[in-house]
């Protein structure tokens, strides 16, 4: 059931809350947005108050909303399919109202209120109320997570050491704590990371307390391609494969919000960085993960409990939100690039031209989603055959 919910809750929440974000940018400038729907396929509830139709629909994976909009044929396409289009009459059974717009009557949509009548900047405000609503979400988890549990602060304790690396072969166990470094004591546990990123290849002596007695251990980091701990980039140091231990330090609700958002700048741009060197230099193609990998981690995140599966949510809302930014035509940065070039030019680009620029962008997501599923076959490529082999009956 877990391995179900989990990922439901995950895709869902991050995907209707920036969809929200455009339903309600779009109420407050006036453009006319007859359904919002929670979740795609077919309707199990609907309801038309005021001028727009609110829908339950059978798979909960987030959700949509319709504007009048020229582009409403392919935002339609790409969004939950035709009939669903904002800008096309509906028929008898759909509950057709005389004295409605379309799609519930026959009255035209004033000029005024289709999306592409309104100035540059109520456009981009309704663009950006997407992102917006995912920067937000992050924002509220991380204030609830701060006030809940207070801050969590890493401390050089080992909580788990990887087999076969450098920390396990030296013979660091989990519950290890790492007094000093070359005969220096440790401040915290950055200072330790600092010296060991910066110190592949070169051999180290720590000195360890377990179970109440010291201890010295030499080990020599490796280098590996890894995120900078504190820019985001990523770039070759040295790892030793200990993971830190953290303890909560409880903290004022004002601090709770101030913290809450360095955290939501600050794993904003380590996004921003990584995919800065994926884009510059290929980097780190192969860490990329799909939707089997974003399952898999909401279950392990479940697993740990509300917390860890809120912390989970926030960081793919940040995730969503920057990768939205992107200036590719079929999101919403390349829509915001798209709506600047036709103001600068004076007029709207043709179908044609538009066309042209919605393919490119197909091909370029279409591109990264196979990368990614083969990246996710490929790490669980030895279930994959075990289960396979179960159907067969080859396995013993």
């Amino acid at each position: 059931m877990l391995s179900w919910l989990a990922p439901i809750i995950v895709f869902g929440l991050v995907v209707f809350v920036h969809e929200l974000g455009h339903f309600i940018a779009a109420k407050l400038t006036g453009v006319y947005a007859p359904r919002f729907s929670i979740g795609f396929g077919p309707s199990l509830l609907k309801k038309r108050l005021g001028e727009t139709e609110y829908v339950l629909a059978a798979l909960p994976l987030g959700g949509y909303v319709r504007m009048a909009s020229k582009e409403d044929e392919a935002t339609a396409f790409l969004e939950g399919g035709s009939e669903n289009s904002a800008t096309t009459p509906g028929s008898q059974k759909d509950g057709f109202d005389p004295e409605a717009m379309i799609p519930f009557g026959p009255k035209p949509i004033p000029e005024s209120r289709w999306f592409e009548s309104k100035p540059l900047p109520a456009r981009l405000f309704i663009m950006l109320a997407g992102v917006t609503m995912n920067a937000i979400l992050a924002y509220v988890i991380y204030v609830g997570l701060l006030l809940r549990s207070g801050i969590p602060t890493p401390v050089p304790v080992a909580a788990a050491v990887s087999p076969g690396k450098p920390a396990a072969l030296a013979g660091i166990q989990a519950g290890d704590s790492i007094v000093s470094l070359n005969g220096t004591p440790l401040k915290n546990w950055m200072a330790l990371l600092d010296s060991i990123g910066a110190s592949a290849g070169v051999p180290l002596t720590l000195e360890v307390v377990r179970h109440g007695r010291p201890v010295t251990v030499h080990v020599t980091p490796v280098a590996e391609l890894a995120p900078d701990p504190r820019t985001g980039e990523r770039k070759r140091l040295g790892r030793i494969g200990m993971v830190a231990s953290e303890v909560f330090e409880p903290v004022p609700v004002s601090r709770a919000f101030r913290e809450a958002w360095r955290l939501t700048l600050d794993n904003g741009g380590k996004i921003f960085s990584t995919l800065r060197a994926l884009i510059s230099s290929g980097a780190g193609v192969s860490d990329l993960g799909g939707p089997i990998a974003i399952a898999q981690v909401s279950v392990q995140a479940a697993r740990g409990g509300i917390a860890n599966l809120l912390a989970l949510i926030a960081l793919i809302s940040i995730n969503v939100a920057v990768f939205n930014l992107l200036p590719i035509p079929i999101l919403d940065g390349g829509q915001i690039v798209l709506n600047v070039a036709e103001t600068i030019k004076g007029s709207a680009f043709s179908t044609r031209t538009r066309e042209r620029i919605l393919k490119g962008g197909l091909l370029l997501i279409g591109l990264l989603f196979v990368t990614v599923m083969f990246n996710d076959i490929s790490r669980n490529m030895q279930s994959i055959v075990r289960l396979v082999g179960r159907i067969f009956g080859k396995s013993a």
